[in-house]
C-alpha cells in the first residue's frame, strides 16, 4: 500500500470518481470534493495531504486563487492542476500558481497515475515545511511560526516542537523525549521534560486556548 493521502477537487462528478477509483486502485487514500467550502479547508488542516489535484474551472472560483491562498497560509504540500484550461498562458499561468505539474483534459488515466507517483515520490525526498494547525515550521531557516509571526524558542525547546509536529497524534513518553530531544545533555530527568513542555506552551499557546500539547496522565504527552 502507498498510505499516501490525496486530495482532489473536481467538480465534474464522472471525473472526481474515476480519479478516486484510479487511485484507491494503486493503494492510495483519496478524499474528493467537488466545490471548495469550509470542509474542505478543515481537512487540510487536520489530515496530513500529500498531493492535491486541484480543477481550476470550479463554481465561483478558479482553484488558482485557492492554492494561491493555502499557500501564502504555508501550506507547502505539492499541486497538480487537472483542467480543461489548456492556452499556453493558462499553463504558464498555472506554474506561476504553485504548480508542480498541469495536466490538460481529456486527460490519460496511466500517464496521469505516472505524473501522481513522480511528485509524491520526490517530494518525500526532503520536507521544507511541517504545518499542524496554524503552527508552521520552515526547514530553510528553522524557524516556527503562528499566523506568519516567528515564534522565538531556546534550542530545546526548538527541538522539542520539532519532535511533537513530527509525531502529530502520537503518545510520546517522558522517556522518549529524554532520549530524542535532551540526547547527551547532563539534565536528563522527567521533571526536566514538565518544566520545558510548561515554557513551550507558554510561547505557542499563551492564553491556553488552543491546547496544542496533551498531558495524558501517568503516560506522556500528545501534540494534536
Amino acid at each position: 500500500m502507498n498510505e499516501k493521502l490525496i486530495l482532489i477537487v473536481e467538480d465534474e462528478e464522472d471525473i472526481l470518481e474515476l480519479l478516486e477509483y484510479s487511485l484507491q486502485k494503486e493503494g492510495y487514500e483519496t478524499i474528493g470534493f467537488l466545490n471548495v467550502n469550509e470542509k474542505l479547508e478543515k481537512v487540510l488542516d487536520e489530515e496530513k495531504i500529500d498531493l492535491i489535484i486541484m480543477d481550476r474551472n470550479l463554481p465561483g472560483i478558479d482553484g488558482t486563487e485557492f492554492i494561491n491562498k493555502i499557500k501564502e497560509r504555508g501550506y507547502d504540500t505539492p499541486v497538480i492542476y487537472l483542467t480543461a484550461k489548456d492556452k499556453d498562458e493558462d499553463i504558464l499561468e498555472g506554474f506561476d500558481a504553485y504548480a508542480d505539474d498541469y495536466i490538460t483534459k481529456p486527460f490519460n488515466v496511466k500517464e496521469t497515475l505516472a505524473r501522481i507517483k513522480a511528485i509524491i515520490r520526490r517530494s518525500n525526498k526532503e520536507v521544507d515545511v511541517l504545518k499542524v494547525r496554524d503552527i508552521v515550521y520552515k526547514a530553510a531557516n528553522k524557524k516556527f511560526y503562528i499566523n506568519n509571526e516567528e515564534i522565538i524558542l531556546t534550542h530545546l525547546e526548538h527541538n522539542l516542537l520539532l519532535e511533537f509536529i513530527k509525531n502529530r497524534d502520537i503518545l510520546m513518553t517522558r522517556e522518549h523525549l529524554l532520549e530524542t530531544v535532551w540526547e547527551d545533555s547532563y539534565d536528563k530527568k522527567l521533571k526536566t521534560v514538565n518544566v520545558a513542555i510548561k515554557r513551550l506552551k507558554a510561547k505557542i499557546d499563551p492564553d491556553g486556548t488552543k491546547d496544542y500539547i496533551k498531558s495524558i496522565r501517568g503516560e506522556g504527552y500528545l501534540f494534536c
